[in-house]
């Protein structure tokens, strides 16, 4: 039986795994306390009774205040990506964890490693499972999953192999592409861990968990282009070491190349269940791959829709880039005016765009468009809008079609026309002061190589005719007052 009132430690709570975690155990009601280097940073993104303090896993004298009444503890942190010895710096933290765990009493650990067996595992695996021994060998009793590579948006291993699959048309692939993996969804993942709560077992426990199938990273790959429309020519070669293969992602991926050297040198190990113990100890019955991937990739899209890009484009640091900023696969441009109307005021000629209105800026080159989409089979401009002052979602507009608007706040548009990939127009109006300030953005989802082409070459042309748009309804407030 669930027992919220037990306090539980969490660590690694702004990682990838730790995160969704804290979200999970928050919205079941638990009583969480997170351990973090920057609790500043991490107390805006808590829940209101969820406590943050601060400590670090290196740092062994910070560790007891926050032991204090705790019941069970999560470890999910590592160093993979120090510029030091990461398996030093596990091996230290893991023996600080655990001597602190003892002595304040907590009466279970619950840790995520890695899955993998053999004399020969990679330095990454390696150290994964010595920090499980570590903290078994604590007195205080763990449970530690091993689990293979997670699939979920954001994921490093998600990331690498959208990364390799979207820019790389045809690809030279090393022999670790070939070796068996069995991937697990981020949902079971944290199924997993949050069950573990309450699992009843005896001392501690090394429990293997996977996704449904067995499969390769060239399946994972295949896949994944099968399921984003993308044809992918792969040319196998018989070897490329770890150190090749690392520089190579780090040409083409977001994974560091530290990083990715440790990721690729673990891909040679086999990653897969052997001992099929969870299923008797839990309820949840995994996703397969590709289920996994489809839920990966409609995530993605579910937090995109979900996020206000002009925070997100704000965050960038410095200067934009040229062509835009970008975000996982997608490219964002966006430009900010002030003005000093009321948001209601500011929001009326944007609710106006398309029909008889027009686009307030190089309408001819909109016309241009829409007879360009109608030879290629689209709907071009000839589908209009319903009403030439108001919008509702669902709404036809020309090419575009609403797919969110608030009232005097947001319009959100998404392109019908034809492109090789997907695309949305979005403005925001949020009061400033006496005034408004008016944010324009144009976000681009390319598939493939082509859509990266079809962004670039008419990024000035976009320039040239969101620039003016802009103006143009600045213009437009004037006159509708």
């Amino acid at each position: 039986m669930r027992n919220n009132s037990r306090l539980i430690l969490l660590t690694g709570a702004t990682g990838y795994v730790g995160g969704r975690l804290l979200h999970a155990l928050e919205t079941a009601g638990y009583r969480v306390r997170c351990l973090s280097r920057h609790p500043e940073a991490l107390s805006q993104r808590v829940a209101q009774k969820t406590e943050v303090v601060k400590g670090d896993v290196l740092d062994a004298p910070s560790l007891a205040p926050s032991m204090v009444g705790v019941h069970t503890a999560y470890y999910l942190v590592h160093s993979m990506a120090s510029a030091n010895s990461f398996e030093k710096e596990d091996r230290l933290a893991a023996h600080a964890f655990a001597a602190a765990a003892r002595d304040a009493g907590v009466q279970r650990i619950i840790y995520l490693g890695g899955l993998g067996s053999g004399s020969e595992l990679s330095a990454h695996l390696r150290s994964r499972q010595e920090v499980g021994r570590v903290l078994r060998e604590s007195g205080v009793p763990t449970i530690e999953f091993r689990a293979a590579i997670v699939i979920g948006s954001g994921s490093a291993s998600f990331e690498m192999i959208r990364a390799l699959v979207e820019k790389l048309p045809v690809m030279i692939t090393p022999r670790w592409v070939n070796t068996s993996t069995q991937p697990i969804a981020v949902e079971d993942v944290i199924a997993y861990l949050k069950q573990s709560l309450d699992l009843e077992i005896n001392g501690s426990r090394i429990i293997e968990i996977g996704g449904a199938d067995r499969v390769t990273y060239l399946d994972l790959m295949k896949e994944y282009a099968r399921q984003r429309g993308l044809k992918r020519w792969m040319i196998p070669v018989p070897v490329l070491s770890p150190r090749l293969s690392s520089l190579w992602l780090g040409l083409v991926t977001p994974v560091y190349a530290r990083v990715g050297r440790e990721l690729v040198d673990s891909l040679r190990n086999e990653t897969i269940v052997r001992d099929g113990s969870a299923n008797d100890l839990f309820s949840i019955r995994p996703l397969g791959s590709r289920e996994a991937l489809k839920r990966a990739l409609a995530n993605e899209d579910r937090e995109f829709a979900e996020t206000r890009w002009s925070d997100a484009f704000s965050s960038v640091s410095g200067s934009p880039h040229w062509g835009g900023a970008t975000f996982g696969r997608r490219i964002v441009d966006s430009r900010t005016v002030h003005v000093s109307f009321s948001p209601s005021m500011a929001f009326r000629p944007i609710e106006r765009l398309g029909g008889k209105t027009g686009w307030y800026y190089g309408d001819w080159l909109w016309r241009i468009r829409g007879v360009l989409d109608l030879l290629l089979g689209g709907a071009g401009m000839r589908r209009g809008r319903r009403d030439p002052d108001r919008l509702l979602a669902g709404d036809t507009l020309d090419f575009w079609r609403v797919e969110e608007i608030q009232t005097d706040s947001l319009l959100r548009l998404a392109a019908e026309m034809r492109l090789p990939g997907r695309a949305w127009l979005q403005f925001e109006v949020k009061p400033d002061g006496s005034g408004s300030v008016v944010r324009q953005t144009a976000i681009f989802d390319p598939a493939g190589v082509l859509g990266q082409l079809y962004w670039y070459l008419l990024y000035p042309i976009h320039q040239f005719v969101f620039a003016g748009m802009l103006t143009g309804i600045v213009d437009a407030m004037g006159e509708s007052r």
